[in-house]
């Protein structure tokens, strides 16, 4: 498998991308090409032992930054590393590309450059989520603010095939996000979209409340942009403020100091739960390509693990399954 990447996107590139990929090449031996400033990619490959990997450097002279209009950078910027990445991916000369640069360009460069998968009406933003009783997905988490009952159809359909092909959850739990868990609750997107749910998506369980979903009961959360973005936020401020609040306590005085020494081993094991790193990134589902958004902060271990999403996504066939369940659903 090739992965093409975006070296020159994200808030610690290229060093901490470059790291992660050389790190994924010789752990779930892929090959690589790097896109970005070719004499700044080579100076930061010397520092990594890359004896026996495949990594070819493409020269890209110019980065799209966080604070640019997505669509006019995707069409303006040509040699930005992130368009010559998705230009790669189009051409069939990778087989997933991933990067931590701006989402609003990724978003973009999936939809213009590589175009839906023939009847997605809407690419999905979906990214995995720790839960209490393992991980879910939130399908979507902020491409679409606005959408109808037949865009959240094909969301569920196409976080059952990732849930199942990438996670490897068998038979995995979809459920619609709403206030509560009564079919007739809700405005009217998730009281159309609830029939249409429970007609054509196997695992479809009915509504699900906000409290009820970081116990991961579920496996597919389903809903509006807005509102899978609003949940994402708030989760990760949640879980960071409780880590501070904690640490704060620990440290309030000498016998915290003590208990936290002692139970030391549980916060560990909480905090890797818990943590962005260990789950990569967000797949772009319903594009032409298999792309990942790594997290914009991604550190080398996270973007490693971003590339091992894409690795399981292109060895889970994900595409096909998907083109499949929706000729299955326009058979029905």
């Amino acid at each position: 498998m090739k992965v093409v990447i975006d070296a020159m996107g994200g808030d610690k590139a290229p060093y901490e991308i470059i790291k992660g990929a050389v790190d994924a090449a010789r752990e779930l031996n892929v090959d690589l090409i790097l896109v970005g400033k070719q004499e700044i990619i080579q100076e930061e490959l010397k520092k990594h032992n890359i004896d026996g990997l495949n990594i070819e450097v493409v020269n890209a002279t110019e980065i799209i930054e966080n604070n640019e209009s997505p669509t006019m950078a995707i069409r303006r910027k040509k040699d930005s590393s992130l368009v010559v990445a998705f230009k790669l991916l189009k051409e069939g000369k990778a087989d997933a590309l991933v990067s931590a640069g701006s989402t609003g360009a990724i978003l973009a460069g999936g939809i213009f450059l590589l175009g839906r998968i023939n009847g997605i009406d809407r690419a999905a933003l979906t990214p995995v989520i720790p839960g209490k009783n393992g991980p879910f997905v939130i399908v979507d988490a902020g491409a679409n603010a606005d959408c109808k009952p037949n865009n959240l159809l094909q969301f569920a359909l196409m976080g059952e095939v990732y849930a199942n092909k990438v996670l490897g959850i068998n038979n995995p739990k979809v459920a619609l996000a709403n206030i509560g868990a009564e079919e007739e609750k809700g405005n009217e997107l998730t009281k159309q979209s609830y029939g249409i749910l429970k007609e054509n998506i196997k695992g479809f369980v009915g509504n699900i409340e906000g409290r009820d979903i970081p116990n991961g009961d579920v496996q597919v959360v389903v809903c509006d942009g807005f509102t899978g973005n609003m949940i994402l936020k708030v989760y990760e401020g949640v879980a960071a403020t409780i880590f501070d609040i904690l640490k704060s306590e620990i440290m309030s005085s000498t016998m915290t100091k003590i208990g936290g020494m002692l139970l030391k081993p549980v916060f560990k094991k909480f905090k890797r739960k818990f943590d962005y790193t260990e789950y990569g990134g967000a797949i772009l589902l319903g594009v032409e390509g298999l792309v990942i958004k790594a997290h914009g902060s991604s550190n080398a271990k996270a973007f490693k693990n971003a590339i091992r999403q894409a690795k399981n996504a292109f060895d889970g066939k994900i595409l096909q399954d998907i083109k499949e369940e929706l000729n299955r659903i326009n058979r029905e």
